[in-house]
């Protein structure tokens, strides 16, 4: 029941939604735009490490007014992975002052990337690290037993990201690793030695100078210990192993860059954290071959399809072994080859 009179209620029908005036709202009807600022007055930092969203990252490195800064990034790039080695673009307030915070606008193009995934039938990567020139790979001759399929892991996923590989054997007071390192003689890989009041940390900060190296390694056999010889002032927590399932304890929880500075000059040592397993299902298996650069001359005589493998038809590497073409160091790289890719291959 309408309580307007006749001539009142012709009135009401008058108006309309087009009668009523709206504001209008100038960003909610200015037209999208694909376009971004140029960010010309962007400054190249390198990131340090990553926690909880916000990025500790180098400014100005090795310059005058070299400093950290906390950032985060912006929301373009969202949907990228910003790990540590990165080489971002920044903006905002770099100052480093407390409470300041600056935003990542860019990511440099990467030299490397270091990458695992969860098991060798994930094809999903998991960025380590980028921008890393070598792999130090830590084992320990006991104390937990060296396994030698953990560190073929490792070595594969260096020379597939192009990485030079390098070895630290702790723990040789415990036991002599002569027979665990027979499985590598065929690859190019410097070894050093170390035990108990005995660490080369001279070698091995001679191998860091110049070069971002990145430490990898099974929980307990003294990654930590070594960083923190190397960088004194890292204070990464060291572990023990347990003495019932003889496992080392995770210690180190996020992956870090930190300054090495020795007598013949600086270098960046990257920690991680420890790991028991390395899924390879991102792999390429030719990168593998192509870091055995003999071995990939000849493989070019192989049939289509060769997988270099000892039970391989016709394999020419195989052959030029058998033949002795590739010398005497030949059928230790043959083996060393077809080990890592058997570990690769799931054998």
């Amino acid at each position: 029941m309408s309580w307007l009179t006749p001539d009142e209620d012709d009135d009401q029908d008058e108006f309309d939604e087009s009668d009523i005036r709206m504001r209008p709202n100038p960003k909610a009807n200015r037209p999208r735009t694909k376009r971004r600022p140029a960010h010309n007055d962007a400054r190249v930092a390198r990131v340090l490490g990553v926690d909880r969203g916000r990025y500790t990252v180098l400014i100005d490195e090795d310059g005058d007014d070299e400093h950290e800064i906390t950032a985060t990034r912006a929301r373009e790039l969202r949907r990228l992975p910003i790990v540590t080695g990165d080489r971002v673009r920044t903006v905002g307030d770099t100052s480093g002052d407390d409470g300041t915070l600056a935003r990542i606008v860019g990511i440099e193009p990467r030299t490397t990337l270091l990458r695992r995934s969860a098991d060798d039938t994930d094809q999903v990567e998991r960025i380590i690290v980028a921008n890393a020139d070598q792999m130090l790979v830590v084992v320990a001759a006991a104390d937990p037993e060296p396994r030698a399929r953990l560190v073929d892991r490792y070595l594969i996923a260096a020379l597939d990201a192009g990485i030079q590989p390098l070895l630290v054997v702790t723990k040789t007071d415990l036991a002599d690793p002569t027979d665990f390192l027979s499985h590598f003689t065929g690859i190019d890989l410097e070894v050093f030695r170390s035990g108990r009041g005995e660490t080369p940390l001279a070698q091995i900060g001679s191998a860091l100078v110049g070069r971002a190296t990145v430490f990898v390694g099974h929980s307990g056999v003294g990654k930590s210990t070594l960083v923190n010889a190397l960088v004194p002032t890292a204070g990464r927590a060291v572990g023990h192993v347990n003495e019932v399932t003889g496992r080392g304890r995770h210690t180190s929880s996020s992956t870090v860059s930190l300054r090495y500075r020795g007598p013949e000059g600086t270098g960046w040592v990257i920690d991680t954290p420890g790991v028991r397993s390395f899924g390879l299902g991102h792999v390429d298996p030719a990168n593998i071959l192509r870091a055995f650069t003999d071995l990939a001359e000849v493989a070019e005589e192989c049939p289509r399809g060769c997988t270099h493998l000892p039970d391989a038809p016709d394999c020419a590497i195989v052959e030029a072994v058998a033949l002795g073409r590739l010398g005497p160091t030949g059928a230790a790289r043959l083996d060393s080859l077809q080990r890592l890719l058997s570990t690769f291959a799931g054998g």
